[in-house]
This record gives C-alpha cells, sequence and structure tokens, in this order.
C-alpha cells in the first residue's frame, strides 16, 4: 500500500522518515517502553535507524504493517501508532490489529487516544476493517487507558496469549467494531443473545 498520512486537531500521523531515527531512539530509552513492547533492551541508534528505514518503509511496501510516527502540529514525536496483523485483512475476517508506544514526556495529553481515534477511522473507513483488537500484556494499564478512551470494549484475558522477554503473559484483549461507531459493514454480524451467553 503506498503510505497515507493522516492528522486531527492537534497531530500529524504520517510514515517515519530518515529524519526521525534520534527522536524514536530517545523516545526508546525509556524503560517502560520495553517493559511492555518487544523492541529490543537495550535500544540502540542501529535499532532505531532499523524500524524508520527498514521496518516500518516495509511494513507499508509488503502490508505487513502500516505504522506511523504521531506528532504534534510543532513538530515534536509523541509515539508510534500502527496497524498489525494485516493478514487477516485481506481475507473474509477483515480484521487488523491497532498497537503503539508513547514517548514519556507526552504521556497524560490525550495524544495517544486521539491519534488512535483517527487510526480506527481510516481502517473503518478506507480499508475495510470489520473487527479491530487491542491486545496488551495485563497490567500494563496505561495502553489500556488508551484503548478504552478509543472506545475499545475489553473482552477478556487470554492466557500465555504474548511471549515477552521469553516469558509467556496472560493478555488483556479488546475489540472495537464498525456497529460500535454507528456504522455498517459488508459481513452481516449477528451478535450472541444474552440468555445465550449465560
Amino acid at each position: 500500500m503506498e503510505p497515507v498520512t493522516l492528522s486531527t486537531e492537534r497531530l500529524l500521523l504520517r510514515p517515519l522518515e530518515p529524519r526521525d531515527v534520534d527522536a524514536v531512539l530517545v523516545a526508546c530509552q525509556d524503560p517502560e517502553i520495553p517493559r511492555w513492547i518487544p523492541v529490543p533492551d537495550p535500544y540502540g541508534r542501529e535499532h532505531a535507524e532499523d524500524f524508520v528505514l527498514n521496518a516500518s518503509p516495509a511494513g507499508w511496501r509488503e502490508d505487513t504493517m502500516y505504522n506511523f510516527g504521531v506528532f504534534t502540529r510543532q513538530g515534536a514525536l509523541t509515539g508510534s501508532m500502527g496497524l498489525v496483523r494485516l493478514a487477516q485483512l485481506r481475507t473474509a475476517e477483515h480484521q487488523a490489529e491497532l498497537g503503539y508506544w508513547t514517548a514519556k514526556e507526552h504521556r497524560g495529553k490525550g495524544y495517544t487516544a486521539e491519534a488512535g481515534r483517527a487510526v480506527v477511522d481510516w481502517a473503518f473507513t478506507q480499508l475495510g476493517v470489520e473487527r479491530l483488537e487491542w491486545c496488551a500484556q495485563v497490567g500494563n494499564e496505561g495502553s489500556r487507558a488508551v484503548a478504552l478512551r478509543v472506545g475499545f470494549v475489553m473482552e477478556g484475558i487470554q492466557r500465555s496469549r504474548i511471549v515477552h522477554r521469553g516469558t509467556r503473559r496472560d493478555a488483556w484483549v479488546a475489540s472495537v467494531l464498525p456497529s460500535d461507531w454507528g456504522r455498517q459493514t459488508t459481513t452481516p454480524y449477528l451478535p450472541a443473545r444474552a440468555e445465550l451467553a449465560d
């Protein structure tokens, strides 16, 4: 897919560029990022260069990951956000997963939720996503709070879902559907009736 740029009231979401290597490197020095996100630890310049110059562009080119750098209107990197697990997007399932991290100095300002709503809207309207998932290690309260503000609905805990730093971890799982946003889907949705779920 040709990379796209999205904008919100306060933010610009665009593919990462070579000029962003230093900002990504600085952001990923925060120990909270490797604590929850599968990035190298310690995180060196070579890792930032690989992510910005190789992995992110290849994701767009090969339709494996649509990753955005999230920037303020003044140009400061607030984080990274993208759609992953795109193989399911091109099947009858029309699914993808939203992932993100936020630079320490920009947490608590609502930037990540604002960017998340823009990416979800784009996924529904331009990509035909019919189910968008969010998944994070149990305990990652910051990521969970963002997901809830974006409109994800918690579905529960999946045991042993994530392998992180050589250990299997339980994961919170949530989803947002076009119907949650008052939109139609190509594939009809028949929710389970409450009495059948009991």
